[in-house]
């Protein structure tokens, strides 16, 4: 690889990236000749430290407990001077599913509202000055963040945190009084994963591509927009 071909060498960071979509996330951009940089919870050893082995020296990976604020504000130290094309925070978790929010566990809720709505905005605040002029900051929402679509109920203390970072998302972008980077929110569809169970719609292959495809396509553009795998606009 030439100097040149190094400097136009473009990098993302995918925060929440041990398994499931995230580590997809990693795999993909690494595919397109990316750098990576992912994070993991705690130190011990992961899925993405197997992909880090064959990825020829362009995933760095960097430990991060998105619910520990001094964590993220020490990601951001470590990070300084390495400036993002995309920020993509990507964690989230789904507790107590199949419960109506009555029988919700207090604890359950609050865990999904930090960890699926509060955190990720703590994390792109945080790291937002990072990623340049013309770049992509995305958050994975889902589509069972839709008020409109919410037609059947079920997965509801997951269903509100995604609202909830929905509704975050756009009083960020509201704060922005230059839009300089791509705002998106993600609904990447039912997919198979730990979390999404095995009887999800799509395999991980059919969604996290497709995604990637939706960041570079809507890069460049202002605003924030609410889209699915196939860049669909999304009923907030």
């Amino acid at each position: 690889m030439t100097s040149n071909e190094q400097q136009k060498q473009q990098t993302a960071l995918i925060i929440g990236a041990s398994r499931g979509l995230g580590h997809a996330l990693v795999a993909e951009y690494l595919k397109r000749g990316w750098n990576v940089i992912g994070t993991v919870r705690g130190s011990g050893h992961s899925p993405l430290h197997e992909l880090q082995a064959g990825a020829d020296g362009r995933l760095l990976i960097e430990h991060l407990d998105i619910d520990v604020p001094e964590q993220i504000t020490a990601l951001r130290q470590r990070l300084e001077g390495a400036p993002l094309d995309v920020l993509f925070v990507n964690a989230g978790i789904s507790l107590e599913a199949d419960k109506p929010i009555g029988q919700t566990s207090t604890d359950a809720f609050l865990r999904m509202m930090t960890t699926n709505a509060l955190s990720p905005m703590r994390v792109i605040e945080t790291l937002d000055a990072l990623v340049s002029p013309g770049g992509v900051i995305a958050a994975m929402s889902s589509g069972l963040g839709s008020v409109a679509n919410n037609h059947d109920g079920g997965w509801e203390g997951y269903r509100a945190s995604k609202a909830a970072l929905n509704t975050l998302m756009r009083s960020y972008a509201a704060r922005q009084s230059v839009s300089t980077r791509t705002l998106l929110l993600i609904a990447p569809g039912w997919v198979r994963t730990d979390m999404g169970g095995s009887g999800a719609t799509f395999e991980i292959s059919e969604s996290i591509p497709r995604v990637v495809d939706v960041v570079t396509a809507q890069t460049g553009r202002s605003g924030l927009q609410y889209l699915t795998r196939l860049g669909e606009t999304v009923p907030w």
